[in-house]
């Protein structure tokens, strides 16, 4: 019974199922990208191609890119030929936007300019996470420019430094898959990421203290 004050829901039952939850396509996306970086194979268990979630982008991101990505029963997996550089191109990440700061990170390593668009609303994100992206970056000497809604990004050499995570987790945890190829980056507080991944350094395999 519904009224303009009060809903009114009837007594139900629930009964027992079976349910697979699938993983996380936000949190895959930074050993995915290690690919990218790296070379090398990765296997994401569950991670389906008919994952109806919006961070499962980061699969076609990756194989648009030059990487091979090939489906075993209900994995994923994702490879790259360390001999071979990826390949920038322009992106809307609009549906998508939390992985604007593993992309990011991943085209500072890719030939060309990468283009990221539709993603003006991640400045309110934990972060701005257009300009404090742009700016950290920066420091360890990538070529970036911030447009309206997004990011352009020069493929390049970069060096070491210190850079802020702006108490942001997946700014934190992509500065740290990119200091797996950059010596000397330091993060200001890496356990920003217990939000979301409290085991995300022991997990990867990345030492975050001398």
């Amino acid at each position: 019974m519904v009224s303009e004050k009060s809903i009114q829901v009837s007594e139900g039952v629930y009964s027992a199922a079976d349910y697979r939850v699938p993983p996380d396509a936000s949190s895959a996306s930074y050993p995915l990208a290690m690919v990218a970086l790296h070379g090398g194979s990765v296997r994401i268990r569950g991670l389906r191609s008919s994952s109806d979630q919006g961070d499962y982008r980061i699969v076609t991101l990756l194989e648009e890119s030059g990487c091979t990505v090939r489906f075993d029963q209900d994995d994923v997996v994702v490879s790259r030929d360390p001999s071979s550089r990826l390949t920038a191109f322009d992106v809307n990440m609009r549906e998508c936007s939390d992985l604007v700061p593993t992309w990011a990170v991943v085209a500072t390593q890719l030939k060309g300019t990468t283009r990221i668009s539709g993603v003006g609303f991640v400045r309110n994100k934990e972060s701005d996470r257009i300009g404090d992206l742009a700016r950290e970056l920066s420091r360890l000497g990538a070529s970036v420019r911030t447009t309206s809604d997004g990011l352009e990004i020069e493929g390049g050499a970069l060096h070491g430094g210190s850079v802020a995570t702006h108490h942001d987790h997946r700014l934190a945890m992509a500065f740290g898959i990119l200091g797996t190829v950059v010596d000397g980056i330091i993060l200001d507080d890496p356990s920003v990421v217990s939000k979301s991944w409290p085991n995300f350094w022991n997990d990867m395999g990345i030492v975050t203290s001398p």
